[in-house]
């Protein structure tokens, strides 16, 4: 059977970008420029707050043929939204400390409303939360997550811990998936029927405890 292999142009490509924009209400129209070069999409314009800035990169990487996202947009803060650095530090710390998801241990640094985030976690999503809780935040121009993440399991668990998550939602598509492990990345390999599988297929190995890279070469098959 023949693999889809569908290239769009870059014509395609921002396009598609500007009209997944219209799908968040966090980001107004005409608020962000994109352009589109060899399926690299830039991100311009500005914004009045961290969170769009961020949710329009998500917004980006999920459009199909886009292979790397330059965001340039700049955050530019009304004065409502100034807060300090020693402000914006504290409120980090609270939403850490309050966030059931974040263990103990994850320190904060402001620097002109900038927030770094580091330490070690042993699980993905705790690495996540940790950014999510600081992301919000009032005063926060931008984010840089330097949470490490490491696991107590070894390569050969955390492959078995996949696999045995691949069977609990489909058999069938399990059989036809590989999961190699290389360290804490993860190599998926194999056909699926559909995008959902193939996308379900990583956020199950996205799952595992000490996953800190996922590399899905799986493709589609009809």
């Amino acid at each position: 059977m023949a693999t889809a292999t569908e290239t769009r142009s870059d014509a395609e490509i921002q396009t598609a970008v500007l009209e997944e924009f219209k799908w968040d209400a966090r980001l107004q129209p005409n608020e962000v420029g994109v352009i589109a070069k060899d399926g690299v999409v830039t991100l311009t314009g500005y914004v009045d707050s961290y969170v769009k800035k961020w949710a329009a990169e998500e917004r980006a990487h999920r459009v199909r043929g886009v292979k790397a996202v330059a965001n340039d947009i700049e955050v530019r803060l009304p004065g409502s939204s100034e807060r300090t650095d020693t402000d914006i530090a504290a409120a980090a710390t609270r939403a850490l400390e309050w966030n059931t998801l974040v263990p103990d241990g994850v320190k904060v640094t402001v620097s002109q409303g900038w927030v770094t985030v580091e330490g070690q976690v042993e699980w993905q999503y705790q690495r996540d939360a940790a950014e999510r809780a600081v992301r919000n935040l009032i005063g926060v121009k931008g984010v840089t997550n330097l949470i490490q993440v490491k696991p107590k399991v070894s390569p050969a668990d955390m492959k078995q811990r996949i696999e045995q998550a691949l069977k609990r939602i489909t058999e069938e598509d399990a059989k036809r998936i590989t999961v190699e492990v290389e360290g804490s990345k993860v190599i998926l390999r194999g056909t699926v029927r559909s995008w959902a599988e193939k996308q379900e297929a990583e956020r199950t190995a996205w799952s595992a405890p000490g996953v800190t890279q996922v590399d899905n070469r799986i493709t589609l098959q009809f």
